[in-house]
């Protein structure tokens, strides 16, 4: 009769403590799997609207750049062949994304190129010359034909290009010719990894696609994929004109986490109607959930079985003490945040109990791990602000409170002029303490409800609460503090640096009902600081 009650009371005892581990692994994992996957989603979701924008800002920019070489007197009126190819070489040496630039006669022979290249070659039959002399012509990505044997290829792969020209009109009106450029398409990757270095530890195995509409062929991406068609749902939502994420099966077979955005292109310039996609493998999104789902329940396993051979020894003993932690387990299965009792006066009880209390406070701390988890993934390691994944759910919030109180959002866009020297000069080491030191400033010049973000590199987002009446009165007095603070000099390790601060602002819903919009403003105002003369706060303006 003993020996069957110190049995059953072993497994009994084993039988609770498992499945105490057991409601707490399925619990956590399956919150943990749908939040892991949100907030994942919502960063790959960022990355490539980031992706897609910073494609078509470069696009925009070499666009302008022709437009305004097309307008000079010396293209206009090509009679000094020397000046017209020190003009092109100047653009070249200043932009070495121009892999070739030409101006061509009405009949398409090139009359000057960079670096006398193609200089006297018949392009008439080439897109870049028959769209050109049309008025205006932006080519998607294409193979070199004429140039590939002028230049070396990388990778033994193809050189590819994207061709940009213009019309030239002379000041008496009459047309001259062609101003034509092939922009070499490696700019990309360089976009491409800027764009993943802020998140390759965070998110490892991310990569970038760009699709082109023609036939979606991937223009950008892992090599073996590079110039085939691909078909899926993401890409036809972000035809759409849809920026979201969802769980696709790829051509691999295998399931992924994929992000997706439109390329709709950048202020005057139209685009070209690509797609950008970001996907990371969802066995590797789901890896952390897996690992302490797996750690639980080892822990419980064993925990199970300690306690089953402790039970058996000392049964006898411990019979009605362990009636009352076993009711206790059944009251912490049920919910109920109860504490397993403490018994005195027997050692092996007080070790018994102790234990169980231990466990329950383990797992507890288990728990409370995750919570930290789930914090650190809303924050920037390296400066303590709030990241982009924290971004939607504080903006969420915000918008919530403020539309309650009949207030607006004003969105801050910010980053320091003169950073990169900074990391040149004196190393990143010095340059991550001068962003740690930026991020005190920072959160120096806010209120506590306000919240301060590190969008990445040394890009950073503040979100005021401001009145409705007139959101950029404070606005602008909050921005101005923060270029005062910042331009304060910076003692690190024995050195003093400064720098500067140019701030975009951008109000909520004044300016947009949709804080991505307002967000996107907010840069492009930086931008007209920044071209500006720096240093300074400049708002977005609502066209009405």
């Amino acid at each position: 009769m003993n020996i069957k009650l110190r049995t059953y009371i072993a497994i009994i005892f084993a039988a609770v403590i498992f499945s105490l581990t057991t409601i707490l692994t399925i619990s956590i994992g399956n919150h943990s799997s749908q939040k892991v996957k949100s907030e994942i989603g919502d960063t790959l979701s960022t990355v490539s609207y980031q992706m897609a924008d910073k494609l078509d800002f470069f696009m925009w920019s070499r666009v302008g750049e022709m437009d305004i070489l097309s307008q000079l007197k010396d293209i206009k009126n090509p009679n000094d062949k020397t000046e017209v190819q020190k003009l092109l070489d100047q653009l070249q040496n200043s932009f070495p994304a121009f892999t070739w630039v030409g101006l061509t006669d009405v009949h398409g022979k090139v009359l000057v190129g960079t670096n006398k290249i193609l200089a006297g070659v018949d392009i008439s039959n080439r897109p870049v010359f028959q769209q050109g002399i049309k008025g205006s012509f932006i080519g998607d990505v294409h193979n070199a034909v004429l140039l590939a044997k002028l230049f070396p290829q990388k990778n033994g792969e193809p050189l590819q290009f994207v061709d940009i020209s213009k019309a030239i009109v002379g000041e008496n009106g009459k047309l001259i010719g062609v101003l034509a450029a092939h922009l070499s398409w490696e700019w990309s990757s360089q976009v491409q990894k800027d764009i993943i270095k802020p998140i390759k530890n965070d998110i490892k195995g991310a990569e970038i696609f760009v699709v082109s509409k023609k036939n979606n062929t991937v223009i950008l991406g892992p090599r073996k994929m590079v110039g085939k068609p691909l078909k899926l749902k993401s890409i036809q939502l972000a035809r759409k004109g849809q920026n979201h994420w969802l769980l696709e099966t790829w051509p691999d077979g295998k399931k992924y986490m994929t992000g997706y955005a439109y390329g709709n292109g950048y202020l005057d310039y139209p685009g070209l109607s690509w797609a950008t996609l970001v996907r990371i493998p969802e066995e590797t999104a789901l890896s952390p959930v897996k690992a302490l789902q797996r750690s639980i329940l080892i822990t419980g396993v064993i925990s199970a079985l300690i306690f089953a051979v402790i039970g058996w020894f000392v049964a006898g003993f411990i019979t009605n003490p362990l009636q009352q932690i076993s009711n206790t387990a059944n009251r912490l299965l049920a919910g109920e945040k109860v504490e397993i009792p403490f018994y005195k006066g027997i050692k092996d009880i007080e070790i018994l109990s102790l234990s169980l209390r231990e466990l329950v406070d383990s797992l507890v701390r288990t728990v409370s791990d995750l919570g930290k988890m789930e914090n650190l993934a809303h924050h920037d390691t390296l400066t303590g602000l709030l990241n982009r994944i924290a971004l939607d759910e504080y903006l969420e919030r915000s918008m919530k409170k403020a539309t309650d109180l009949g207030r607006s959002l004003t969105f801050l866009y910010l980053d320091l002029d003169g950073f990169k020297q900074v990391n040149d000069l004196y190393g990143h080491h010095i340059g991550d303490m001068l962003l740690q030191e930026t991020a005190n400033r920072l959160k120096s010049c806010i209120q506590g409800d306000e919240g301060a973000f590190r969008i990445g590199g040394d890009e950073f987002l503040v979100v005021l609460n401001t009145s409705s009446e007139d959101p950029q009165l404070r606005a602008k007095a909050v921005g101005e503090m923060i270029i005062n603070s910042l331009n304060q000099p910076f003692n690190l390790k024995n050195n003093q640096i400064e720098v500067g601060c140019s701030v975009g602002g951008a109000v909520w819903p004044q300016d947009d009902a949709e804080p991505i919009a307002v967000k996107r403003y907010a840069d492009e105002a930086l931008y007209v600081s920044k071209r500006t003369g720096k240093n300074k706060v400049s708002f977005h303006k609502l066209n009405k």
